[in-house]
């Protein structure tokens, strides 16, 4: 389990605001990173930004998006929960799950945010862990 909330990257509040990104329609990915390589919030804004592990053997990288939208000025982005599996081999070494944005090209795959699991992690072929998304809550939310 996640030894923190959700961190959002500095940059992610204006990349909203300049319309980068459309949740209801928009393909969110996962990246993988280890210890080493921690993620700055302050200074990293797009995946590039990132030494992410290679995905070789990571069953999907892929987020399902429930729903997007708005209730009583609260707008609430809700995913999945996501399960990270290795399949056809190890993962190497991670400990932070990046959320990101794939389908952008100007700038190419702005981050959002991420899960820290607070030490390395090493999935064996077959193993997984489930990041769990709090859909009652939502993944992300925004209110005025």
């Amino acid at each position: 389990m996640a030894t923190s909330d959700f961190n959002l990257f500095e940059q992610w509040p204006e990349d909203i605001a300049h319309g980068v990104h459309d949740y209801s329609s928009d393909t969110l990915k996962i990246a993988l990173v280890a210890a080493a390589n921690a993620p700055d919030v302050a200074a990293d804004a797009v995946l590039a930004d990132l030494t992410a592990i290679a995905l070789t053997n990571l069953d999907s990288d892929a987020l399902t998006i429930s729903s997007s939208g708005q209730s009583s000025g609260t707008y609430k982005l809700v995913i999945q929960d996501k399960v990270i599996l290795a399949n056809g081999g190890d993962l190497p070494a991670f400990r932070y799950v990046i959320f990101y944005n794939d389908s952008p090209t100007s700038p190419a795959d702005p981050l959002i945010g991420y899960y820290d699991y607070g030490e390395d992690l090493v999935l064996e072929d077959g193993e997984q862990i489930t990041v769990d998304m709090v859909e009652a809550n939502g993944a992300l939310q925004i209110a005025v």
